[in-house]
């Protein structure tokens, strides 16, 4: 018997290679933050997609391993000690990942910290505050007639946005010449927000050379386009 037979979750999501990381996920904004971070470091893994329309994130499987029944979360047979890991967040994640292999996190501490900082500014402020304006400008906010709401999501996903660009300016990467996981949890997020959420006009992304260029960049990754799409949707 496999090490990850104990699992509920590979009741639902049967692992084929269960030596191989499993990860449990959706081509959204933080789902791609690990399929990207593991194309990068090159880690073998086997992905399951993890369906919204079909509520697989609210199952009694899934919800074993993430009772907070978000994606991305993940099963590492080989884990801390070489015992099975279950992780969610996709920032715990993408910390563990780097962690494990050495890879696109510094080893020196004050440059560690810093890219910490820049992770946990998009998960505490980019993410949040993107995800409040795909609502209320794309989806059923939209046809909310009180615009304040939206606005203030527009206003403070702007001043996010300066935020990065005075940041960015002179730097290949928000690290510098170094690419690291505080860019593959920021990308994703400001892909989505002009792309998905069609909102570059509503925060005048133009305004904000230096983030669009970063991000240019970043999608031409060969990891980063792999990892756009997986788990890829039936």
């Amino acid at each position: 018997m496999n090490t990850l037979d104990t699992f509920p979750i590979t009741k639902k999501w049967p692992a084929r290679h269960p030596d191989r990381l499993q990860l449990y996920s959706l081509p959204t904004p933080n789902g791609v933050k690990v399929s990207i971070m593991l194309e990068e470091i090159g880690l073998p893994y086997e992905p399951h997609l993890v369906r919204f329309d079909a509520n697989d994130q609210l199952s009694p499987e899934f919800l074993s391993l993430n009772p907070n029944n978000k994606i991305p979360a993940i099963l590492d047979p080989d884990g801390p000690e070489g015992k099975p890991l279950a992780l969610w967040e996709s920032g715990a994640i993408l910390v563990y990942l780097a962690s494990k292999t050495g890879r696109l996190l510094p080893t020196d501490a004050a440059a560690r910290y810093e890219t910490l900082q820049w992770l946990m500014f998009q998960m505490g402020g980019i993410g949040p505050m993107f995800g409040q304006l795909g609502f209320f400008h794309k989806f059923a906010g939209k046809e909310y007639e009180d615009k304040r709401p939206r606005d203030r999501y527009a206003n403070e996903s702007r001043r996010l946005l300066g935020v990065l660009d005075k940041h960015l300016k002179g730097r290949r990467w928000i690290m510098g010449k170094d690419f690291t996981i505080a860019d593959i949890a920021t990308f994703p997020w400001i892909r989505n927000l002009v792309g998905f959420y069609e909102a570059g006009d509503l925060v005048g992304f133009k305004d904000f050379p230096d983030v669009q260029r970063v991000l240019d960049t970043f999608v031409t990754r060969p990891a980063v386009k792999r990892g756009l799409t997986i788990p890829a949707r039936d």
